[in-house]
């Protein structure tokens, strides 16, 4: 790829970018939120058809001008999205194939799709009927069936964009895996991703870009199979321009004459299923959190942590079978989102673009949203009120985005956390949960937010953090809860955590 510009109104995403990949190569493209990665990748994959972009892209030494997806397929160009395109209710042969059917005389040969779609599972390391329907699969197991569905389109150039974000470490190493085999293969990949220590297992070569532009391609390894040789601080510092002293920034604790007070306080807190009532998902748990502190919550996935967050936070999750919580030492009874929010807690959910956001509207009307009774005047919102707050936390968060009229749906991953953020402060919450806060987000980013949760505990919140990430949990937190099977297993301080402490408390079984 070179002298790649892509603009969109008002916003210029890429300045003359180039981008070499060699055969058989595994090449990163690294960047902090909004350095166009994603957009460079959807360039490449012909989601921006050509036209709509200047520069040229040549492929095994011709130039290409792809005018949608199926050109650059028929090429060799596959592209598997953070946001998998699997249809959940068709079987894993059927999503392999969907598109790019076995057929003959105008009908599907079954046969056919069955024993390809067994082969290709075979070949991608997965143990599946291939009649098995997809919302049967984890994520890890559906990342694998998308790669399959790229290698029946006889795949020369993966693209791969944040193919862990979702996955918990066994998932990741095998994925990772399976990427260096293809590798070997001969198939060429390129992986986006903001876990640096994942770049430097598998990647080749990385091509760091900043604010849509190269600024520079840098070598992994010597050699094929040698160890890394490039540094998490050098990457970080082509990413960010600068060196980045700390991965946590320093703490300032509570001085209120409240500090100390427990303002969250769960006992006995008992969910089930809520299409498998006999199954339990969250087992008797208690736990506090007291005004100042972040708490951390760990566990593998399947753990319990997100149904505990979203049951407490409305009960948006699963069928409440026991247990109380008190806010600020007064019992709450949280049976609605509404009844949550004026209780005092705030839930920033995991799943920013499902949950967490109204993708096709504005900031403005994103951040305004919990807090619009205390926006109104004479019974209609003062819109004039609602930009002000929008235009503040533009400002105080950071948000890269031209006005606050910008649609939330059009911005990064890491600005997008920083809306759902500012909306839950607006709120002025005593208890802040935070599920997976940084999951997608690049290093640079994930310091401003963690400058901001840290702000949040200074002004005497109560976080409650759940994070996959064992050494943001043990730079971040006061005290951290371990869970396995829906299950407390145990609590840590912050003086006696380690990574091999927690991970040891959250392979627990106590049934």
């Amino acid at each position: 790829m070179r002298g790649i510009t892509k603009t969109f109104p008002g916003v210029t995403a890429l300045r003359e970018v180039n981008l070499t990949v060699r055969p058989g190569e595994v090449h990163a493209v690294c960047g902090e939120n909004g350095a166009g990665k994603s957009t460079l990748m959807k360039v490449l994959s012909g989601v921006h058809p050509h036209g709509s972009y200047d520069g040229e892209i040549r492929f095994e030494g011709e130039p290409v001008a792809f005018r949608d997806i199926r050109a650059s397929e028929r090429h060799g160009i596959v592209i598997i999205h953070q946001e998998l395109a699997l249809v959940p209710h068709l079987s894993i042969a059927e999503n392999i194939f969907l598109g790019n059917e076995r057929a003959a005389r105008g009908l599907i040969d079954w046969n056919e799709t069955l024993r390809r779609a067994g082969a290709l599972l075979k070949r991608v390391g997965l143990r599946e009927n291939p009649q098995t329907p997809v919302a049967d699969l984890g994520v890890g197991k559906q990342q694998l069936v998308e790669i399959a569905k790229a290698l029946a389109k006889e795949v020369k150039l993966l693209i791969l964009d944040e193919p862990t974000a979702a996955l918990n470490d066994e998932d990741s190493a095998a994925l990772l895996g399976l990427i260096l085999e293809l590798r070997d293969q001969g198939v060429a990949s390129i992986i986006i991703s903001h876990k640096l220590n994942e770049i430097r297992r598998v990647a080749d070569s990385v091509t760091i870009l900043r604010d849509g532009r190269t600024i520079e391609t840098l070598a992994v390894r010597g050699t094929a199979g040698a160890e890394p040789r490039l540094s998490e601080d050098r990457l970080i510092r082509g990413m960010v321009g600068r060196d980045l002293d700390q991965r946590f920034p320093d703490r300032t604790p509570y001085g209120g004459e409240d500090a100390g007070q427990v303002a969250l306080s769960v006992r006995g807190w008992t969910v089930r299923h809520p299409v498998d009532h006999q199954r339990t998902v969250v087992d008797d748990v208690s736990l506090t959190v007291r005004r100042g502190e972040i708490v951390g919550v760990a566990g593998l996935m399947g753990a319990g942590r997100t149904e505990l967050a979203m049951s407490l936070f409305g009960r948006s999750y699963g069928i409440h079978v026991a247990g109380t919580v008190e806010v600020g030492g007064r019992e709450v009874v949280t049976r609605t989102v509404p009844a949550a929010i004026d209780a005092g807690l705030a839930y920033v959910t995991e799943d920013r673009k499902t949950y967490g956001l109204n993708l096709i509207d504005d900031i403005n009307r994103n951040i305004s949203l919990p807090s619009l009774p205390g926006m109104r005047r004479r019974g209609v919102v003062d819109e004039h009120h609602e930009r002000r707050v929008a235009e503040r936390y533009r400002t105080t968060m950071n948000i890269k985005a031209p006005t606050v009229f910008e649609q939330v749906g059009r911005l990064s991953g890491g600005n997008q956390q920083k809306v759902v953020l500012s909306k839950w402060i607006h709120a002025d919450p005593e208890v802040l949960i935070l599920d997976e806060p940084t999951r997608g987000i690049d290093v640079g980013a994930k310091y401003e937010i963690y400058t901001v949760v840290d702000r949040l505990a200074a002004q005497g919140k109560a976080v409650l953090f759940i994070s996959s990430e064992l050494p943001e949990l043990l730079g971040m937190c006061d005290r951290i809860y371990t869970m396995a099977e829906g299950r407390l297993t145990g609590e840590v301080a912050r003086a006696d955590a380690t990574q091999e402490v927690l991970m040891r408390q959250m392979t627990l079984n106590r049934s």
